[in-house]
């Protein structure tokens, strides 16, 4: 493969920002070099060597998303592999961990391994999969290889797909005995039902999407994190809490450096971009599961991601038609596109003062590839592989239909206009987006973890 020297980029890695050159050589990152590369430094490079000047520039690693959900197998009118995973390396995403509440849903390790197998052929990012859990399939899911599985994922709440899992018994055994990480979907089930049919009640069928903060609230998100917490303890079980929307349930992290943790969590860009006030104008366009809340829950987060009680940024990327999107409350389905907009929305938080630019990477880049233990990735190191993100943080332009590239077609983030953009993304030392073009010809690779 020819190689490819990025420089003169300011780069952000390991809380610095330093002017310096990368250069990528079979699929790594062989050489950094800091302050300005010298000419007879380039001089030595092979003469192949494909040089991209990035004056002005900011070099990250390439963005981890622990939690999306591409839809295939099973549910392809909504997104595949291929499709999300192009928009995903359009936003600045190398990496992705993809949920398991396809169809069929993911309980034994021959459908585990299918998805790979789809992935391998199909995806423009690295990938892994996580194998799903069930009330009745604990001996199966004890068969994940935590060497190359990022890890178990149990819905203690209902969610789009059929894959609740709410016997106490079952969520005992299982965090007894797995050994590998456990990433967790948490609402109270029994609240939420006892909630919709109040709403019911109130509105018959009818009920406003005003309404699914109520419903969907945050004691039933604090009484199923909380269950999850309490478990974790009693068997010192690596648990990890997706998607945190309460001001509640930051209480029940710690603020502690991340190799300390037995126990972190997740924030998600909807739950820090949208509040409750937003329904009125984007209705189900920004239903999910948990539920966007108040701007008070809003802040919370934000508070709790910076002084480290959460410990990554993820987008629950989870897409639906816009015909399934504009049914009614009740049957319309929870979630929406974001991995193409996840980095420039938090480079627009960074624009507001609201995060540092060594913060963004260390919660998108540097933490997920820690708690999850990703072999050689989530860094600028030599050694490790090469993927990258390039930004431009003065390049002005505005989120429409028409270049939204996610299957849906469409996007929360319509008519929004963002002052950064990603011009670049390297998979592998591969060139796979480029000033708004597609490399069609590349695949990713299954991550690996550094797990006994």
């Amino acid at each position: 493969m020819t190689p490819i020297l990025i420089k003169n980029a300011s780069i952000v890695n390991e809380d610095k920002i330093f002017m310096g050159s990368v250069l990528l050589q079979n699929k790594l990152i062989t050489k950094i070099y800091e302050g300005t590369i010298s000419t007879e430094q380039i001089e030595k490079l092979p003469s192949e060597t494909r040089i991209i000047d990035a004056y002005g520039q900011y070099l990250l690693p390439g963005i981890i998303d622990d939690q999306v959900h591409f839809r295939e197998p099973g549910l392809t009118h909504k997104g595949t592999i291929q499709s999300e995973s192009r928009a995903a390396v359009a936003g600045g995403i190398t990496s992705f961990m993809e949920m398991p509440n396809t169809v069929p849903n993911v309980f034994t390790q021959q459908l585990l391994e299918e998805k790979y197998q789809l992935a391998a052929i199909s995806s423009f990012a690295n990938y892994s999969f996580f194998m799903g859990a069930s009330n009745t399939n604990l001996e199966e899911v004890l068969k994940t290889n935590p060497k190359n599985v990022c890890g178990i994922k149990v819905f203690m709440g209902s969610s789009t797909g059929n894959m609740l899992v709410d016997n106490r018994e079952t969520l005992e055994a299982l965090f007894a005995q797995s050994k590998m990480l456990i990433a967790l979907h948490c609402e109270d089930e029994k609240t939420i039902r006892e909630n919709l049919q109040v709403a019911k009640d109130n509105f018959g069928d009818q009920i406003p999407v005003q309404q699914h903060p109520v419903i969907r609230s945050a004691e039933a998100c604090y009484l199923s994190s909380s269950l999850a917490v309490e478990l974790a303890r009693k068997h010192n079980t690596r648990i990890h809490i997706l998607h945190i929307s309460t001001a509640k349930e930051t209480s029940l992290f710690e603020s502690k450096p991340l190799r300390e943790k037995r126990i972190t969590a997740e924030a998600c860009i909807h739950h820090l971009w949208f509040c409750d006030e937003d329904y009125k104008h984007l209705g189900n366009f920004i239903k999910w599961n948990p539920a966007i809340k108040s701007a008070n829950d809003r802040n919370a987060i934000w508070k709790a991601l910076l002084d480290n009680r959460i410990d990554v940024v993820a987008t629950d990327h989870a897409p639906h038609t816009i015909a399934e999107k504009q049914n009614t409350y009740l049957t319309a389905p929870s979630g929406g596109p974001l991995v193409q907009h996840s980095l420039v929305a938090m480079l627009e938080f960074y624009h507001q003062k609201k995060i540092s630019l060594q913060q963004l990477v260390t919660k998108m880049c540097h933490n997920v590839a820690e708690l999850f233990q990703i072999e050689k990735r989530g860094f600028i190191r030599e050694d490790y592989f090469a993927d990258l993100v390039l930004v431009d943080l003065n390049s002005p332009w505005t989120v429409t239909k028409s270049n939204v590239l996610a299957a849906c077609g469409w996007s929360p983030f319509e008519g929004v206009s963002f002052q950064s953009k990603v011009t670049h993304t390297f998979v592998n030392g591969h060139v796979v987006f480029e000033n708004g073009t597609i490399n069609e010809s590349i695949r990713g690779q299954r991550l690996l973890f550094t797990r006994s």
